[in-house]
């Protein structure tokens, strides 16, 4: 099982990923597209991100935006493997 962070680690992860931020100890972000179809096509490859990391994000659909919420409920808490996704996500 992954370790969980502490606050400390938190704002060191945080600043190699703008915009992203702790919300209910989640790590969350909402990304905004030009069109509803685009932010389809990103939560088709969240998803195949997720199937390859073993690590499922909750995405929430709205028009023109996607909003990626995730952590690792096994430990209760923000791991490393969160913020992998996260920058996964973000092109890294």
């Amino acid at each position: 099982m992954p370790e969980p962070l502490d606050a400390t680690q938190f704002v060191d992860y945080l600043k190699s990923l703008p915009q992203w931020e702790i919300v209910d100890d989640e790590l969350s972000k909402c990304f905004k597209f030009a069109s509803y179809l685009d932010g389809l096509k990103f939560t088709a490859r969240c998803g195949e991100i997720a199937e390859e990391m073993n690590h499922h994000p909750d995405l929430l659909v709205q028009w023109r935006k996607v909003t990626v919420t995730i952590s690792t409920h096994s430990c209760g808490a923000l791991t490393k493997l969160d913020f992998e996704f996260a920058r996964r996500v973000e092109g890294d």
